[in-house]
């Protein structure tokens, strides 16, 4: 954005937007990365990110330059992130789920001038970049300094590169302003309640998800707990317990969950009154499902991107209600549009097209990837999404899939996101991934990754009978493999590289 259509916002630097309002002894984090519980207050959380910062700068470091943060969820990696970029340097979160050899291409593409992180994750990390371990001493005595005033920085300036995933070749470095993500966090209503919610993030730190969840939650001057990672027992458990308001997540964790049939039936869960799903795409089957398990809780459809942030839709402005499968109407303060073969698309086209999108939340650049920028940054300032979406007669949008998932079948457009949703709405199946897979006359079939419900008796040709009776027959998986559950990809979304490698090579079709 122009510097003259850049807001007034109640921040300059993004590690210092916490909640000026927030009573000092409120405890902002209940923190379980360590495997026991430790407590830190607003107090704490303004303190230690201060000493931090202060620490940074007494190492030699200088604004501008990149710190790595290699870790599991924990307290010190919430310190290190806000503590970093209130001292004028820009925090790096980086996937420790990736090859070392990819994380030392991204500490090397970053220029990294130190790395923090736990003792394991550390070890990813190249030897050529100075490492401090969050259980080491010299952490404590970083955390012991005199804390500093945050660095005042100009809007446009770096607070951190988030690195995408790198599903389609090597990650690229999403730069973010200190502008962008305060923005962004007070563009997002409060849900409404007392003070002090508390909000469950078990997502990677890593990933805009769960990261933009907790400084969101900073921001508002509620509270966080804290996971070091996702497993269905911990999550239900730990929601119950601290009494969580909110569950924030992606859907396939939830639909994860939603199997402990078990547990589930003797947790006390009646405390959460808000479940917000993202990063995915969500199927009528899963809302049903959150919705029998959290009958008085709001299902949230969200969505957002990395290089666009959070915010993106909101409520309808003359209050009619939001279909369950709809991400919403268009925030206020976001424009959009949809684009298809280069022209605009108006009204409830049902084909839809692909997004794009202007806010105040928008990256500055992918870092030394000009030509990438440039592909993905139209010449008046909307960035392409890469998402395809339709939209309804009252202006409601619905995500379609990525339109590099798309393939073709016959001459067919097959979006796998549909299929799934499709195949999902059966009663017997708890969830589907639909993959493609090379033919010679069609170009390209559908294939089916299936998990069944406990008690369901489905067999491959049950689903596929299904599948032509409920959608075009071009749609239907032409073979269906039955998993017990789906692999995860680092950002806790449905890994379709290692389905796709469960694949028999010559499969006839």
């Amino acid at each position: 954005m122009s510097p003259d259509t850049l807001l007034k916002l109640p921040f300059d630097n993004q590690g210092d937007a916490i909640d000026r309002a927030a009573p000092a002894d409120r405890v902002a984090l209940f923190d379980l990365g360590t495997g026991v519980e430790r407590q830190y207050t607003y107090a704490d959380l303004r303190r230690l990110t201060g000493a931090l910062a202060a620490a940074l700068l007494k190492r030699g470091l200088k604004r501008g330059d990149r710190v790595g943060i290699l870790a599991a969820n924990r307290a010190e990696y919430l310190l290190t992130f806000l503590g970093t970029m209130q001292a004028g340097l820009v925090s790096v979160p980086i996937n420790w789920k990736m090859p070392a050899e990819t994380v030392a291409y991204i500490a090397e593409d970053c220029d990294a001038k130190l790395m923090l992180g736990d003792d394991t994750r550390l070890a990813l990390a190249p030897a050529s970049v100075p490492k401090v371990s969050f259980d080491s001493k010299d952490f404590t005595d970083m955390l012991a300094e005199t804390p500093m005033a945050p660095v005042v920085m100009r809007p446009e300036e770096p607070a951190m590169f988030l690195y995408t995933s790198g599903s389609t070749g090597r990650p690229k470095g999403v730069v973010l302003s200190h502008y962008s993500h305060i923005w962004a966090m007070t563009a997002r209503a409060r849900w409404p309640g007392p003070p002090a919610q508390r909000s469950i993030v078990a997502a990677p730190l890593y990933h805009m998800n769960g990261l933009a969840s907790c400084q969101t939650i900073f921001c508002q001057g509620d509270s966080v707990v804290l996971l070091p990672q996702f497993t269905t027992k911990s999550y239900i458990e730990t929601a119950a317990k601290y009494k969580v308001a909110f569950l924030t997540s992606v859907p396939t964790m939830i639909a994860m969950m939603l199997r402990e049939k078990e547990l589930l039936a003797k947790t006390d869960l009646s405390s959460v009154t808000v479940v917000r799903m993202g990063s995915a795409p969500l199927t009528q089957s899963l809302i049903d499902q959150v919705r029998a398990v959290f009958p008085k809780a709001l299902i949230a459809n969200a969505y957002g991107t990395t290089e666009a942030g959070p915010v993106v839709f909101g409520p309808h402005p003359q209050g009619i209600k939001q279909p369950e499968l709809s991400t919403g109407y268009p925030h206020p303060a976001v424009e959009l549009r949809l684009v298809r073969d280069g022209r605009v698309i108006e009204g409830d086209d049902p084909e839809g097209g692909v997004l794009e999108q202007k806010c105040g939340a928008l990256m500055t650049h992918y870092h030394k990837l000009p030509a990438k920028t440039s592909d993905v940054m139209t010449k008046d300032g909307f960035y392409r999404t890469g998402d395809v979406f339709r939209r309804d007669k009252d202006g409601f949008f619905y995500f379609v899939g990525r339109a590099d998932d798309m393939f073709v079948c016959g001459g067919e457009n097959i979006y796998p996101g549909e299929v799934e949703k499709m195949l999902e709405r059966h009663p017997g199946i708890s969830q589907a991934a639909v993959i493609p897979v090379p033919d010679e006359l069609k170009g390209h079939k559908p294939v089916a990754f299936v998990v069944r419900t406990a008690d369901a008796d489905l067999d491959e040709q049950a689903i596929k009978s299904y599948a032509l009776a409920n959608a075009p027959a071009y749609q239907h998986p032409r073979r269906v493999f039955f998993v017990d559950e789906m692999p995860l990809a680092g950002t806790n979304k449905i890994d379709k590289r290692v389905l796709a490698k469960q694949i028999p090579e010559g499969l006839e079709i």
